[in-house]
């Protein structure tokens, strides 16, 4: 790889970090309000709700297509996201 070509990607990667931090500022703020729809719930069978979850990956889909992102992509991001806090509300969960 020429010179050129890596300081060309250098820059690239400050930008990619300076956009994770910005996820993971976004990711918590999706963890508080998880957390305050947790507080919600009465019963552990009440965390996986399917007929959001097809609602949300539909609407990630059309968006994914208006703005020209390949929806596979957003797709397996917003699975992974759903399950992953599924996962955090079960281990979070303090009722009966």
């Amino acid at each position: 790889m020429s010179p050129h070509k890596r300081k060309k990607l250098s820059k690239i990667r400050s930008e990619l970090d300076k956009l994770d931090n910005t996820l993971i500022k976004v990711i918590k703020k999706r963890t508080l309000l998880v957390n305050k729809v947790l507080a919600l719930k009465d019963k552990k069978n009440q965390i996986v709700d399917q007929r959001r979850i097809n609602l949300i990956l539909k609407n990630i889909k059309k968006k994914s297509i208006q703005n020209k992102i390949d929806p596979k992509i957003t797709n397996r991001i917003w699975k992974n996201m759903i399950w992953s806090y599924i996962d955090y509300e079960k281990r979070n969960f303090k009722k009966k």
